[in-house]
């Protein structure tokens, strides 16, 4: 469906990663099956980013006091869940095992591209629907799918929590 281009590891702009690592000293003790688990902690995470709706889009930004670029949201909505991911969108691309869009779960990242290099990155809601800071001017916002634009420069959706 997507096909993923040499442009992507261009150096990205407007967005602000590594494997994640948990932030917590200790390993996380897993009381359930580890697929239902990795579900909660990215419903979590999305969950996280869906209270950010509204904050503004400020370059470089990881708070919500200050603002949020697109992987600054990230980076947020990652570390309230307790854990450590890459910072830019190319580490976060480089980062995540790549899946189908069917595959999705909620707390997955999609990436998208302008027209030569990898240019922003949203975390999946479910049903098409993705929570990302969009632009310059915008505040973070729930975007869909649905949208030609979106459709059209989507290039991957990666995860970066273990199956």
């Amino acid at each position: 469906m997507l096909t993923l281009l040499a442009a992507i590891a261009a150096a990205s702009t407007g967005c602000a990663g590594s494997r994640v690592a948990p932030v917590a000293e200790a390993p996380r003790q897993m009381t359930v099956e580890p697929r239902v688990a990795d579900e909660a902690v990215g419903g979590a995470i999305a969950d996280v980013a869906m209270g950010m709706v509204g904050t503004r889009y400020r370059f470089g930004g990881t708070d919500p006091l200050e603002g949020f670029d697109c992987s600054g949201l990230v980076y947020y909505a990652y570390g309230q869940a307790g854990y450590r991911v890459p910072r830019t969108s190319q580490e976060l691309f480089r980062s995540a095992r790549k899946i189908s869009v069917g595959d999705a779960d909620p707390g997955d990242l999609m990436f998208f591209q302008d027209q030569t290099k990898l240019s922003h990155v949203a975390i999946y809601l479910g049903d098409g629907r993705f929570v990302h800071a969009p632009a310059s001017g915008q505040n973070v916002a729930v975007g869909s799918l649905d949208s030609p634009y979106y459709q059209e420069h989507l290039v991957a959706v990666g995860r970066l929590l273990p199956d």
